[in-house]
């Protein structure tokens, strides 16, 4: 063949790639699937907790598709400024080589995310990845993009058809402007006033259906001084299934002092469900009531709980506390919600502080009108959302006449305020998963190990505890991760977040915020699921309860962990 017919060729298929080009370019955005194909492959990177591949596919999906959305808005946004097109000599040849080195790079993504993925539960000591995980996240995650660009090519054809018919009326840029904030308010708005009505009408009815469920083996108390017993002021059909649980399977005087190998008394709980009245002040003060009718005061120890939103209350943390106190406390706890503690944190956000505050007034104002020598030390507790409402129920210049003793807050959401405002203003050498505050003389932060006796440092009368694990996403995520590199990334990290774990621009906004969808799903110690061994330490430090030693709570450690 010669030289001339090659070249012919040659050019006949670069002519044929053109129009190939070209073609999918009247499609596709190239810069919007160069950048799709890096969020790609920044989401299969690991993140906080381990994910099983129905989730990382959906994940990918999201950010297959979000990555392409920010291409195509970032060159609709340079054409409407009418900014220069970029001219270089070999454009088409550069396009080329980008494109297929993202590809590559997806590709290699693919076959790394095995190491990644069990560098995560190596650390959580949860089962490694089976075999085609990667190929069960393409076989997901396409599906999800092209099905989020099919609902975004709506949308785009919606603001056409307005600035179709505004442009004849305002100037051009003006109209583009408008079309799209038009076409978005009105979208927003049907959504809020439809199908998400509908969805949380669904989740809300489904909730009250299982928060009413009785379970055939959960049988009343029969105590005369037992909450949702004969004599209760709170009859057992208006606690609620997770309050019923709290009442009936606690531990007793004889599981108490088998483990303790001490004398004990039987621990007192108190809990009033959504059934207990109309509002937040009814329940809480039906819920003194009935604290005060079975000795709650009378104990030396007085605990006022807030649970999580299900109404849930984490057996880790007030079990420790019975058991460190030998049965000698009182626990009363109100129900604010039977939504999961994310749909309440997202539409709820105020229940659970409005009933936390409920409840504490009540309790702390009747607390306060007994002798001090005799009434019992007072202190809060709240796990994940029930930390937040715990934190909100009071503030410091109000009990500042006349102080409780100390809290113990764990799981505590990225909301919180106390918790966020602390950790901005901790000593500089502590990271920000375990933040030094100040003196260490009120607050302390501890994880995995035990880093509440600080050296030189004296409690005051006031003693304050969070439990956050590095690895939980629902206390390390925020709307800010989107743009900026967090602080819990800089600098020594947690001991069980993967040395693999790098911040991407929206990406891990992405990432973590998938996290907290399974946050709880994770071997205790890790994620958002608090181990009674934690629970002990704080509760340790915060009550210093009498008559222990270090064989002691190793015993009661080791029950616990069993």
């Amino acid at each position: 063949m010669s030289h001339h017919s090659k070249g012919h060729i040659a050019r006949s298929i670069e002519v044929r790639a053109t129009k190939v080009r070209d073609a999918l370019g009247a499609r596709f955005s190239y810069c919007g699937f160069v950048l799709a194909l890096l969020f790609f492959s920044a989401s299969i990177t690991p993140s906080l907790v381990p994910r099983a591949f129905h989730l990382q596919g959906l994940l990918s999906g999201i950010a297959l598709a979000a990555g392409y959305g920010v291409g195509v808005a970032g060159v609709y946004l340079w054409r409407f400024l009418e900014l220069p097109e970029p001219r270089y000599r070999y454009t088409r040849r550069a396009k080329d080589v980008l494109l297929i080195g993202v590809f590559l790079l997806a590709l290699i993504v693919l076959l790394r995310v095995e190491v990644w993925q069990n560098s995560v539960r190596d650390l959580m000591g949860v089962e490694p990845i089976t075999d085609g995980y990667q190929f069960r996240i393409v076989l997901i995650a396409v599906p999800v993009a092209l099905f989020m660009l099919v609902l975004a090519r709506g949308f785009g054809l919606c603001v056409s058809i307005v600035h179709r018919r505004l442009v004849r009326l305002v100037p051009y840029r003006i109209s583009v402007v408008v079309s799209v904030a038009a076409t978005a308010f009105v979208i927003v708005t049907v959504f809020n006033g439809t199908l998400g009505h509908w969805g949380l009408q669904l989740a809300d009815s489904a909730a009250l259906q299982l928060d009413q469920l009785v379970e055939d083996d959960l049988v009343p108390p029969s105590g005369t001084y037992s909450t949702g017993g004969p004599d209760s002021l709170i009859s057992w059909d208006q606690i609620g299934r997770q309050g019923r649980h709290f009442l009936v399977l606690g531990p007793t005087k004889d599981e108490i002092s088998e483990v303790t190998q001490k004398p004990s008394v039987a621990p007192i709980r108190v809990y009033a469900g959504l059934g207990a009245g109309e509002t937040p002040e009814e329940r809480a003060q039906l819920a003194l009531s009935e604290l005060k009718r079975v000795g709650g005061f009378d104990r030396s120890v007085l605990i006022v709980a807030t649970p999580t939103g299900t109404g849930w209350m984490d057996s880790a943390a007030v079990d420790t506390i019975e058991f460190l106190h030998g049965g000698d406390s009182a626990i009363v706890a109100v129900q604010y919600s039977y939504l999961p503690s994310p749909f309440s944190l997202v539409f709820e956000p105020d229940y659970a502080q409005d009933t936390a505050r409920a409840l504490f007034e009540a309790v702390y104002g009747y607390w306060t009108t007994l002798p001090v020598e005799s009434r019992p030390r007072f202190y809060l507790q709240g796990l994940s959302l029930g930390s937040s409402g715990s934190e909100e129920s009071t503030e410091l210049f109000v009990i500042l006449g006349d102080l409780i003793h100390g809290a113990v807050w764990s799981g505590p959401p990225f909301t919180n305020r106390i918790r966020r405002d602390v950790t901005r203003n901790r000593d500089p050498d502590s990271p920000a998963w375990l933040p030094v505050v100040a003196n260490s003389s009120m607050i302390r932060f501890t994880a995995q190990e035990n880093s509440l006796d600080i050296e030189g440092a004296t409690w005051g009368p006031l003693r304050i505890v969070y439990i956050q694990y590095a690895s939980d996403p629902i206390t390390f995520f925020s709307n800010d991760l989107a743009l900026h590199k967090p602080d819990w990334l800089r600098g020594e990290r947690g001991p069980d977040v993967s040395p693999y774990l790098d911040w991407y621009p929206m990406v891990t906004f992405l990432q973590v915020g998938f996290d907290m969808l399974t946050a709880d799903s994770e071997k205790s110690g890790f994620g958002h699921t608090y181990s009674a061994e934690n629970y002990i330490d704080a509760w340790l430090e915060v009550t210093e309860p009498e008559g222990w030693s270090e064989v002691g709570i190793t015993r009661l450690k080791d029950h616990f962990r069993k």
